[in-house]
């Protein structure tokens, strides 16, 4: 699990805006027409048709995407009854997930009230404003009676998500585990360690998929619940056995199949584990700190199945997995409950899902990812596309079959379809690059290894699993810079490239450069003196195999750099120059936009590689290249200048790559709108094409056109600058990169190492 300071968490709330979550309006608002339209008059227009007919409120308001995180903060995280208005950051963390993986907004609502009928008299008030309910973070038993009064008194979807959310993947996850321990649910015996709200849920749910109650022990603090005890409560007693031989988590776990455990962590030992039955499942979902450790249980005996609620171990049991698609699905179809058989399906839906083929993350030649149904993969992982559109699609078509929709959908694949298009390429390219590169984590050297945004995407990047990090740089001064930005630099290796016991490795790089650099006049003195110099040590490391990837940037002219890198690691056969390009992820799809720090006047001939390295850049990331040479004028009507220096680019090419689709020279706006393009210029190899790769005619138009979306748009997620053309997977930063940008980079050029090792083999 990544590690978090108390530091950076607090920074990444007050950052920029304070908080995680904000309004949009989603109309156009700059005229005095839109106005009226939006407000007076306008707005009277459809009040009037929802009086007549309250369903049309879906048609003309954001109730049916709009879904309200209520607490009363008295189960907060680990953190127990700490206060609505101290919960609030949790609620708006839940209203981003929603956002992200669901494409749904959230008003998080903290209601200062601990009396469950004034608490419920609140909702209730506010309910109309909302397409679903979301309780949050209150404690039990209180929660049980309010989720039912609520589902009792409100026509819309409402949910207790530590309750059902947990249930539902847990569910979904037994379901697999039984599978692939070879048990069935009707058969096993069963302990659950703790009686809140969420392992009442689990229990109950695993008891809808076929578990028998007298198979089942649940224990709370106290020891064993059982039916002789006093005072228990309604949830309790459901669950209270009849045995009288087994008082403790000891003695229940004794040949038992399964362990889920919801309560506090440490309780599980490896004994116990070991008493168990043969192929045991146990799912150690205590947080922050589970029942047992992964390595433990995996330790007391090779054949454990194990689920935990963290990120860095297999099968992890992650709410995310569920809420965001259940509220979807139930929205989608204006549902007036969250009932049995939505759940049910939704549990259904996950577990078929870990079954399918994992679909590949990169493109598909390079077969990167490998995760099969089995004891390491029998959850889906939060990050899988399929989640929106298998989950949501089960839910909407059983609120359908169960009578609690209010809206049909008839044609599944174009709802699919719309789900896919929802939360358009935002955040998933960046989920898709760490992904990936996980899979396949390198050796990266990184130039400046005391840089303070170097040495956390480092140490980020490391704990993410994206890569093994070596840090150029003193020992001495990088360990004083961790020790003063509370960074642990355990297990990342440091290379002192000055140090005396590096001559060997610097005597053997120097020898390597001045031979290939021979008859440029290169000595061996004069190598082994650069060979102190960072960025020819760092380089020469992936060159010499002692490393797979190198990062560079942060306060190192590019033209020292780029120098560097040719007379290093060398420009690719076949191509004159290498180049770099952005990637923009917008909301109307990605673009990728080049050379954007590289070359600085292109002529033709520069024009012609950029393009093929564009080309084979974007193929790299699993898209069809649709290329638009950029110019300020079109098509011949300017034969001076750069204008010229385009036309003759894209001439040679489309002569030498009669494959290739693109065309200029062009201005931007007929790039990026088909319509204009295709009705102006029908001549156009690009005819019928959404273009998605813009090559400019020099350096300042293509750097200056990415920075000015930057500084306009905030919602532009922009990764680069990626490398194009280069011998090894050498990639370079910018001096105002953030440690985001650093980790994405790496993310590149972990990919890129792999892949140039699979070409290789």
């Amino acid at each position: 699990m990544v590690k978090i300071s108390k530091e950076a968490a607090l920074q990444y709330h007050q950052n920029g805006r304070p908080g995680k979550i904000e309004v949009k309006p989603t109309k156009p608002y700059r005229t005095q027409t839109d106005l009226s339209l939006a407000y007076s008059p306008g707005v009277a227009y459809p009040c009037l048709e929802i009086q007549n007919n309250p369903d049309d409120v879906y048609k003309y308001t954001d109730k049916g995407n709009l879904v309200a995180v209520i607490s009363n903060g008295t189960a907060v995280l680990g953190l127990g009854d700490i206060g609505a208005m101290s919960g609030k950051p949790v609620m708006e963390g839940k209203g981003l997930l929603f956002k992200i993986y669901g494409g749904i907004d959230v008003f998080d609502i903290e209601v200062d009230e601990k009396d469950p009928e004034k608490f419920c008299e609140a909702v209730e008030k506010i309910a109309p404003s909302f397409g679903g309910i979301n309780l949050e973070d209150i404690k039990a038993p209180e929660c049980f009676y309010i989720e039912e009064r609520l589902k009792k008194t409100l026509d819309i979807p409402v949910m207790h998500d530590d309750q059902h959310g947990t249930a539902i993947i847990s569910a979904a996850g037994l379901k697999n585990a039984l599978e692939v321990a070879g048990k069935d649910i009707d058969k096993v015996r069963i302990v659950v360690n703790g009686a809140g709200a969420a392992a009442i849920s689990c229990t109950k749910l695993y008891c809808a998929l076929g578990a028998k109650r007298e198979n089942i022990v649940m224990l709370d603090s106290k020891g064993v619940i059982t039916s002789d005890r006093a005072n228990l409560n309604e949830q309790k007693k459901q669950f209270a056995t009849d045995r009288r031989d087994v008082h403790t988590l000891e003695e229940a776990i004794k040949g038992a199949d399964v362990f889920v455990g919801l309560s506090k962590g440490n309780v599980l030992s490896q004994d116990m584990i070991r008493s168990m039955s043969d192929n045991p499942i146990v799912f150690a979902l205590a947080n922050p700190v589970p029942e047992i450790s992964y390595e433990d249980a995996m330790e007391s005996r090779p054949d454990v199945l194990m689920s935990t609620g963290r990120s860095d171990y297999p099968n992890q049991i992650n709410n995310v997995i569920g809420f965001p698609y259940i509220f979807r699905g139930a929205l989608d179809v204006h549902a007036t409950a969250i009932n049995e058989e939505m759940k049910m399906a939704a549990v259904r839906a996950i577990a078929d899902l870990a079954k399918q083929p994992v679909p590949d993350i990169v493109n598909e030649v390079y077969r990167v990812n490998e995760l099969t149904f089995g004891p390491k993969y029998f959850i889906p992982k939060p990050v899988d596309p399929r989640l929106i559109t298998e989950v949501s699609a089960a839910v909407a078509k059983a609120a359908i079959e169960s009578g609690v929709a209010r809206h049909e959908i008839t044609d599944w694949e174009d709802y699919k379809q719309s789900l896919r298009q929802l939360l358009g390429q935002e955040t998933k390219f960046t989920r898709k690059l760490h992904d990936t590169a996980r899979m396949h984590p390198q050796r990266v050297v990184f130039a400046e290894g005391g840089h303070p945004t170097t040495m956390k995407a480092a140490v980020q990047a490391k704990a993410e699993g994206i890569c093994f990090p070596i840090l150029l740089g003193n020992p001495d001064r990088l360990t004083r810079i961790a020790n003063r930005l509370k960074l642990n630099l355990d297990g990342i290796e440091i290379v002192d490239m000055r140090a005396d016991q590096e001559q060997g490795r610097r005597a053997t790089f120097a020898k390597h450069l001045a031979e290939k650099r021979a008859r440029q006049g290169y000595t061996f003195e004069e190598a082994y003196d650069k060979m102190y110099e960072r960025n020819y040590f760092g380089m020469s490391m992936v060159e010499n195999g002692d490393a797979d990837a190198f990062i560079t940037g942060l306060y190192t002219k590019y033209s020292n750099t780029i120098k560097v890198a040719k007379e290093v690691i060398g420009i690719q056969p076949g191509y004159k120059t290498f180049g770099t390009m952005h990637i923009l992820n917008t909301k109307k799809g990605t673009f990728y936009l080049a050379d954007t720090l590289i070359n600085r006047h292109p002529d033709e001939d520069v024009l012609v590689d950029v393009a093929r390295l564009s080309a084979h850049t974007v193929k790299f990331f699993n898209e069809e290249p649709h290329i638009a040479m950029i110019s300020y004028s079109n098509f011949g009507t300017d034969e001076v200048g750069s204008p010229l220096k385009v036309h003759k680019a894209v001439e040679e090419l489309q002569q030498q790559y009669s494959d290739m689709i693109i065309d200029g020279e062009m201005q931007v706006n007929f790039a990026l709108d088909r319509k204009l393009r295709d009705d102006k210029f029908p001549f156009t190899r690009l005819k019928g094409y959404d273009v998605n790769t813009l090559v400019f005619p020099n350096m300042s138009s293509a750097n200056g056109s990415y920075k000015l979306l930057q500084a306009l748009d905030s919602d532009v997620e922009i990764v680069g600058p990626i490398q194009m053309g280069l011998n090894h997977s050498i990639h370079f930063t910018d001096f105002e990169s953030s440690v985001a940008d650093v980790v994405n980079i790496t993310a590149v050029a972990v990919i890129d190492a792999y892949v140039e090792k699979i070409k290789k083999k």
